[in-house]
């Protein structure tokens, strides 16, 4: 595998190395702590194989700028996540674990921009992947264990389903779907809505008058379920914005328009 590591980093990801025996031939991986960047992160991405059942549990909407990936909401404000505690534990065992929090801290990573190669690669910086008396081995000799190798086909799936989340939002911009989201929450004894707004989100509007030609074609691609769970889960951000109010996150009670960046 290659040596160097990319420029830029993931989110979440302070640091990446190329797994490889020589250098890593001793190391096991154990179950994570904690991690306390999760507990100030408010939006993860997704892929469109974990809308149905994501879209139960958080609101799914698209990044802002020319190229939006899909996003759960955890929190309507930065540095705020109403599922996970400040030491980055997870505070309700039944909520959904989205698979980009579940793939930390591997990921495969183009380590030179001249080659397409992929390499398995961790974040040094957790305390899962180490010299550790218990975990699990990554290596036997010179060849990789199980383990390393379900953490290989869990990270290659992944890609492969990113590359459908990708699909699909090529389908969203082309049909001219989305649009500049904002969504208004009027909390009981309050004058003023609370305004969230810097993500996107489909156009209603325009989904409705869809027909034909256009409309056969998102079917046939598979891109109607998602829009439906897409908008389904728009009505989560209540939830969410309740989570907060409980937890003492919540906005002030003086009107401030609050902006939701991802």
């Amino acid at each position: 595998m290659a040596s160097q590591a990319p420029n830029s980093l993931p989110l979440l990801y302070n640091d990446l190395q190329p797994l490889n025996r020589n250098a890593h031939g001793n190391y096991k991986v154990r179950r994570m702590s904690g991690h306390p960047q999760i507990g100030k992160t408010h939006a993860v991405p997704v892929t469109v194989d974990e809308f149905a059942i994501a879209q139960r549990h958080f609101p799914i909407v698209f990044s802002a700028g020319d190229q939006p990936v899909p996003i759960a909401l955890m929190g309507l404000h930065e540095d705020t996540n109403t599922f996970f505690d400040e030491s980055g534990q997870l505070t309700e065992p039944n909520v959904y674990l989205p698979a980009y929090l579940r793939r930390y801290p591997f990921v495969l990573a183009r380590l030179r921009p001249d080659s397409d190669e992929l390499s398995l690669c961790f974040d040094p910086s957790a305390d899962a992947v180490g010299e550790f008396d218990e975990g699990e081995a990554l290596f036997d000799g010179d060849q990789p264990t199980e383990a390393t190798n379900a953490i290989l086909k869990f990270c290659e799936q992944f890609e492969e389903a990113g590359q459908r989340t990708q699909a699909f939002m090529t389908e969203l911009k082309e049909s001219g779907l989305l649009m500049d989201g904002e969504v208004a929450i009027q909390p009981e004894g309050v004058e003023q809505p609370f305004i969230y707004r810097g993500f996107q989100m489909v156009d209603e509007e325009k989904f409705r008058n869809l027909t034909g030609d256009k409309l056969r074609k998102l079917n046939q691609n598979g891109a109607l379920p998602l829009i439906f769970s897409h908008l389904f889960s728009l009505s989560v951000i209540r939830e969410v914005f309740g989570r907060q109010v409980a937890q003492g996150t919540g906005p002030n009670r003086v009107q401030q328009p609050a902006t939701v960046e991802a």
